[in-house]
């Protein structure tokens, strides 16, 4: 029986996952060789001999990737904003478009000293990890409420507090519980949300339909049931002047903020689009109706 190069191997890999995957397929091949063979994948050598079962391993994860099995799913690591994370069967694997959500964030307290942040729906973490690594100084709240989620979240914060990031304080339960949960009344400066938002019977990649919790993806009828948790916590969340920052995907570009706006709650309200140039977000302002006694 011949030697199987590592080499070989991944360019094996390479041709297998391409076309498949929308990301990088060489890189991907790459993360699911070093998970087979337990290191880091900048220190993969092309040369080195791999064993059988390594072969028939590493086959095996390519088959389930070709398949919509998330990368993050077979690895049980992420990167999101330069921050590996720690991500499993049962936690959605954050997508790079919400780096753009974070950005928006960070933008909108640039100039405020020790931010108070609430990230709703946090899932792995994710967005609320990468602001506190982004801002030592910031006092940063995650709200999850699936159990397996929520444990992701817990044990990513304490491995990014242990490198010397400032403490996330995990809460787990309902968005519409975050005011309770967290203790804040119009005391925010800021809420970051990538809640679920894909209408129930949406036609959705099978990474997506099958693979991701299904909780994190569909969002009801109209994939807005979350989403109106959001805006009613933020509502109460933020104080006057402060900014949420919803994702909410490309169905919504034009639905999202309207409800922003009818709300009654919300201003300056506008919707931004993802690396592609398709609606991802929208930012809004907590605005507040003035005191009879105040009104022209």
């Amino acid at each position: 029986m011949g030697t199987t190069m590592l080499g070989d191997l991944l360019d094996e890999a390479v041709l297998i996952l391409d076309g498949a995957v929308r990301t990088d397929a060489r890189q991907e091949a790459e993360e699911l060789a070093a998970r087979v063979l337990g290191v880091d994948a900048a220190g993969l050598d092309p040369r080195r001999e791999v064993d059988g079962r390594s072969v028939r391993r590493l086959r095996e994860l390519v088959g389930r990737r070709v398949d919509g099995v998330p990368l993050g799913h077979l690895t049980g690591r992420t990167v999101f904003a330069g921050l590996e994370l720690l991500v499993g069967s049962g936690v959605f694997v954050p997508r790079v478009h919400s780096e753009l959500v974070l950005a928006a964030g960070l933008a909108a307290v640039a100039e405020t000293e020790e931010p108070t942040v609430v990230d709703l729906c946090a899932g792995s973490g994710a967005i609320g990890l990468a602001l506190a690594h982004a801002r030592p100084d910031a006092r940063v709240h995650a709200v999850e409420f699936d159990p397996v989620a929520a444990d992701f979240t817990r044990r990513n914060a304490a491995r990014r507090a242990a490198l010397g990031d400032t403490g996330v304080t995990v809460h787990e339960g309902e968005a519409a519980r975050a005011g309770e949960l967290t203790g804040l009344a119009a005391e925010a400066d800021l809420v970051l949300a990538n809640p679920p938002f894909m209408p129930d019977a949406a036609d959705v990649p099978d990474e997506f339909g099958r693979y991701q919790p299904r909780q994190a993806v569909f969002g009801g009828a109209d994939g807005l049931r979350v989403v109106r948790q959001v805006v009613e916590a933020a509502a109460e969340l933020l104080r006057r002047g402060a900014t949420l920052v919803v994702e909410h995907g490309h169905l919504h570009g034009a639905t999202v903020p309207a409800l922003l706006r009818e709300s009654g709650r919300f201003a300056e309200v506008s919707c931004h689009p993802d690396h592609d140039g398709w609606p991802l977000y929208s930012v809004a302002a907590r605005t507040g109706a003035l005191p009879t006694a105040d009104r022209g």
